[in-house]
């Protein structure tokens, strides 16, 4: 069982063949509240230790862009181990406040439509292959946690954007 009890994401690892259908589902509602916000206000973070949702909204894009690869390394090596995504870096080395919101929105929207993809092309016995996480603690995951968790990642992200959309 995979349950967030901040924003209710509840699957389990046997839904994870159903992933890339709810992350592409997710993305497309992601891509559409981003939009909702005026260029001033995707940029505004509600606070210094909040993201905006235009950083959100980056962030997201470059998960499915990582966890594709992982997915990816995961089929040609045993346990691989992943290369940490550095995210909170990224937010000032990709400059995310300076993008233009409607160009993520479609990044976003295609990223998770080529994550969903390497999710698709996964036969039966590659669910079962597994990556080494190692920034938190090192820990082996399985290709159904990849999958899982990133929709989670998705879908929790949305909410954060939503929460700053309705305020």
């Amino acid at each position: 069982m995979y349950r967030c009890d901040e924003c209710g994401f509840d699957h389990t690892l046997n839904d994870a063949d159903q992933a890339r259908i709810g992350i592409v589902e997710v993305a497309d509602e992601f891509a559409s509240a981003l939009l909702d916000f005026e260029d001033d206000d995707a940029r505004a973070r509600p606070d210094p230790a909040t993201w905006s949702p235009l950083e959100y909204a980056c962030h997201v894009r470059d998960v499915f862009l990582v966890q594709r690869e992982r997915i990816f390394l995961a089929r040609v090596q045993d346990r691989p181990e992943t290369v940490p995504m550095f995210r909170d870096e990224r937010v000032a080395f990709d400059g995310y406040d300076e993008q233009d919101p409607r160009d993520v929105a479609t990044q976003l929207e295609h990223a998770a439509t080529m994550f969903a993809n390497a999710l698709r092309r996964l036969p039966p016995a590659d669910w079962e292959r597994t990556v080494v996480y190692g920034s938190a603690g090192r820990s082996v995951r399985s290709l159904r946690w990849v999958a899982i968790h990133t929709w989670h990642e998705v879908a929790h992200h949305l909410g954060d954007v939503l929460r700053q959309r309705d305020g």
